[in-house]
């Protein structure tokens, strides 16, 4: 193992660009993992080598970074026969910036804990754009010490780094940051979808309106603005499916705090019903599909 050498393990739509900010800005080689040869491809003219398995970057990385769509992966990559956990060395340091359960963050600090490794969960928000700009805002969860080695690279990748407690903390900050997100966004598209629907007053016009009141918000100004109102829900943004998972996980976390959360339930089931209405894979805010659907008796 050389602790100079950085691991990067899932190159999708955000751990790319997140790979190239790490290459371009730390100053340290960067060997990165991902299933499919073509962004590793992309990334090679920014000096990132590519390995040919998670067991070469285990071998070779002090620290690992991961990017991957959610628990079944990380599960995968890090407790599986063969995955991270079995090959981590002493003083070597796994940092997960995916999304995924608390639950999971916890139990893979243990586990890296049993080798003499370290345990970040830091998962990111904000835009795949973000991402590009190196402007995220990325939740840590680890101890002190951890924290002050892996903050100066998780600085390469974002513009705000929080300290949010011990390891499963991060994982909590974003799940709630996202219940939020989903909640506000519903709220838009049912205004959206009354003023549609009652022609009693024109989309643009509440939703400037409301841009200047109390109900302003980032997710106004982003959702509704760019996606809501002009009714467009790209693919390779931050889906559906998404969203649906990062809801499940956050209703999980209030569960096991022993609450049944109402309005949460009801954003979810939305979710669940525009996934059904095979928009799955677009922009979350395709949720106003479902609530249009909804007619009153």
């Amino acid at each position: 193992m050389d602790a100079q050498t950085l691991g990067f393990i899932g190159l999708g739509v955000m751990g790319e660009p997140m790979c190239r900010n790490l290459a371009r800005k730390s100053g340290r080689p960067v060997l990165a993992y991902d299933v499919r040869a073509e962004p590793l491809g992309r990334l090679k003219t920014d000096g990132v080598r590519a390995a040919r398995s998670l067991a070469e970057v285990a071998r070779e990385a002090g620290i690992i970074f991961l990017s991957l769509p959610g628990e079944p992966q990380v599960r995968a990559a890090c407790l599986d026969d063969g995955g991270l956990a079995s090959l981590a060395t002493e003083g070597q340091a796994v940092v997960d910036c995916s999304t995924a359960p608390v639950a999971l963050a916890r139990e893979l600090a243990e586990a890296f804990a049993a080798r003499g490794a370290g345990f970040a969960d830091a998962p990111v928000a904000r835009t795949r754009q973000a991402a590009i700009d190196g402007t995220l805002s990325i939740m840590v969860g680890a101890d002190e010490t951890l924290y002050r080695r892996i903050e100066p690279l998780l600085r390469c990748m974002a513009s705000d780094v929080t300290h949010c407690g011990a390891p499963g903390a991060g994982q909590a900050v974003k799940l709630l940051n996202n219940l939020v997100l989903c909640m506000t966004v519903t709220a838009l598209a049912e205004a959206l979808a009354v003023a549609k629907a009652s022609g009693v007053v024109e989309g643009k016009l509440l939703f400037e309106t409301l841009a200047k009141g109390s109900a302003d918000s980032f997710a106004l100004r982003n959702h509704g603005m760019k996606a809501l109102l002009p009714e467009t829900h790209p693919e390779r943004a931050f889906p559906v499916t998404y969203m649906l998972k990062d809801v499940d996980y956050a209703l999980a976390l209030a569960r096991d705090a022993g609450l049944d959360l109402q309005g949460a339930g009801t954003a979810r089931r939305l979710l669940e019903e525009t996934a059904a209405l095979g928009l799955g894979d677009a922009y979350h805010t395709a949720l106003i599909e479902a609530v249009r659907r909804h007619r009153a008796a």
